[in-house]
């Protein structure tokens, strides 16, 4: 077990605080452990897998389910009349994950219908999107020669209470470690063969809308891969109901970023930079057009300027600590990269080290608390 110094308030007194023998962390306040996301654990068949995190976040579950109807203006019985409606395209192109959620029913004691529509989220409700700011760095850009990637987490403010780590252990499958919150099977992460991939929402008037899968399983079909390729080829092969873009790396040494849009994945490349950033405005040219660029948050662009510097003046010798620091800066507060108010706020800060199996996560704010070390 490691020690992780953080990067929270030096004033403060720590301590090390574990939670079933893989996640460390340092307290910063003296009248306890400072916030931080529980562990949930789960091995077995796809069905087993569900049933066992649906019985430990059974009751984050339920209050994503009142999130997702009070912000969707919808009965629960709207809710599940339209989950139900997604669950032929699960049956199509997942359905292994199908059998997943029917476990987290199970074991989170609700309808089935409800454990889809936690996992289809948005589509139902068409919540307001979220921010964030994401990143991943080669091999020749850090320190020890091994990826980092991640990214700042921007979304609304009772996520945080919805939210845990999940380790999963599939039979025949990679391991995966995953950030996410009320019962989502697919969210930000990585898994054992080194593969991660981390999101950001687009803006602008890319391609339209259509009926197609969401994103939350696809998250996790991407951690079944062992190779980006795989993972762009899944965005040709399963239609997508909106566009989102994703920050991947593998084992390999690859780093891509994947403008995913309901017209097919534009695909960017570092040109020989070393490392790639991403914010909430469409790069690709097909879609970054001026008369596009009013529809973005105006913050994405100083956002993504900004990550891009910081990673710039200490590419070559990048380490852990300089990732803590850059997620924590607060350029153009309060929409800085460490965002604190406006429509979404930073609810997790997350630098992920594949070839050593472990991501770091931050409780909300990085600049506020330290990271636990999550391992797999």
């Amino acid at each position: 077990m490691s020690m992780d110094s953080g990067n929270g308030d030096l004033t403060r007194r720590g301590f090390l605080f574990a939670m079933g023998g893989a996640v460390t962390l340092v307290t910063t306040g003296s009248a306890g452990p400072p916030p931080q996301y529980p562990l949930v654990r789960a091995a077995g068949s796809h069905r087993e897998l569900g049933r066992q995190h649906g019985e430990q976040a059974a009751d984050k579950i339920k209050s994503h389910l009142e999130l997702i109807a009070a912000e969707g203006h919808l009965s629960r019985d709207e809710v599940r009349y339209r989950a139900l409606a997604f669950q032929p395209l699960f049956e199509k192109y997942c359905p292994h994950l199908l059998e997943e959620i029917h476990g987290l029913a199970e074991g989170a004691r609700v309808p089935l219908a409800e454990a889809l529509a936690v996992n289809i989220r948005g589509e139902l409700s068409h919540a307001s999107k979220e921010g964030c700011t994401t990143y991943a760095i080669g091999r020749a850009g850090t320190s020890n020669r091994q990826i980092l990637a991640g990214q700042n987490s921007d979304m609304g403010p009772r996520i945080p209470s919805l939210g845990y780590v999940v380790h999963l252990k599939p039979i025949n499958k990679p391991e995966v470690l995953m950030w996410t919150f009320g019962g989502m099977i697919g969210y930000h992460g990585m898994n054992s063969v080194g593969v991660g991939h981390f999101a950001n929402s687009l803006f602008g008037d890319g391609p339209s809308s259509q009926w197609g899968m969401p994103h939350y399983p696809l998250k996790r079909l991407m951690l079944e891969c062992d190779h980006v390729d795989q993972i762009v080829r899944l965005f040709k092969t399963i239609p997508i109901a909106s566009n989102g873009n994703y920050m991947i790396c593998d084992g390999h040494g690859n780093i891509l970023d994947v403008e995913a849009t309901t017209a097919g994945p534009e695909v960017l490349r570092d040109n020989q930079t070393g490392f790639l950033a991403h914010s909430n405005h469409f790069v690709c040219p097909r879609y970054a057009q001026k008369t596009n660029f009013p529809q973005n948050w105006k913050d994405s662009f100083a956002r993504l300027e900004r990550i891009n510097s910081l990673i710039q003046t200490k590419y070559g010798s990048l380490a852990v600590d300089d990732l803590k620091r850059f997620l924590s800066d607060h350029s153009g507060y309060p929409t800085s990269i460490c965002r604190h108010e406006g429509v979404s706020a930073t609810v997790a800060s997350l630098i992920a080290e594949p070839a050593e199996r472990r991501m770091l996560v931050a409780f909300g704010n990085p600049c506020e608390h330290r990271y636990a070390t999550y391992s797999m």
